[in-house]
């Protein structure tokens, strides 16, 4: 079953550049490109607050270990990750950029299969 994920243009083009750059894993990649192929694309006004996009404070949690992270996605030219301004194109980000408050996401790592459930987006 695929989700269809919620995203801004500007988003959907920078996910889709990222993998033109083959930034991702042959793994991240088909997740990545069967996303964007049922991806709804909107404007920035008609996004839900609850969405995972650039400008917005997620919460997640690692259903692995249990951890809770937060994170402040940004475009990946303003990532500062020590002032907690992290590039929407990290793994996190990647993982969950289009979904919402709720959902849960299974994001394979280097580190190995990831899930994570988005706790709060503000």
């Amino acid at each position: 079953m695929t989700t269809n994920i919620l995203l801004t243009t500007g988003v959907y083009d920078l996910v889709k550049d990222h993998l033109r750059r083959k930034k991702v894993t042959q793994v991240q990649e088909e997740i990545l490109l069967t996303e964007l192929r049922n991806a709804k694309q909107v404007l920035r006004k008609d996004l839900p607050e609850e969405i995972v996009t650039i400008g917005k404070k997620v919460t997640l949690k690692d259903l692995s270990t249990n951890q809770e992270m937060e994170y402040n996605f940004v475009g990946p030219d303003q990532a500062k990750p020590k002032k907690n301004r992290h590039s929407i194109l990290m793994d996190e980000g990647l993982a969950t950029v289009g979904y919402k408050t709720g959902d849960i996401i299974n994001w394979p790592t280097a580190e190995g299969d990831k899930k994570y459930q988005i706790l709060n987006v503000e």
